[in-house]
């Protein structure tokens, strides 16, 4: 069974920092893209950043560009998503993501797998 186990989040003053991590269990995590979206309440759910199978190319979306770095520790089979400088607007359920896809990308249809989410709330 494929498990997709995120944690890390909470409450945190705006400008502040929290690292997510993401516990991969029940596939070969070097096959897959990784990747991490957020959906805040009556919002789509939207793409943040992904990282390559290697960890050596990652993609982000401009509104986290500067601000958020995503990492993958291969033999933990777990991705993180370090974030810093938090904005009010970044509060939303935080969820992560897997991808045979091969290369980062920023469309949900392209992702196999989902983890449950973790609540990150920003306060201004």
């Amino acid at each position: 069974q494929v498990q997709l186990v995120e944690s890390g989040g909470g409450l945190v003053q705006a400008g502040g920092s929290l690292r997510l991590s993401c516990a991969a269990s029940g596939l070969t995590f070097t096959n897959y893209v990784m990747a991490w979206f957020r959906q805040a309440p009556g919002q789509e759910r939207e793409f943040v950043a992904a990282i390559n199978r290697s960890g050596t190319m990652t993609y982000d979306s401009d509104s986290v560009k500067g601000r958020f770095t995503v990492s993958r520790y291969n033999a933990r089979n777990t991705v993180y998503l370090q974030m810093n400088s938090l904005k009010p607007e970044d509060t939303a359920v935080y969820v992560c993501a897997a991808s045979r896809v091969g290369i980062p990308t920023r469309q949900k249809v392209d992702y196999d797998y989902w983890g449950q989410g973790t609540q990150v709330t920003v306060s201004s």
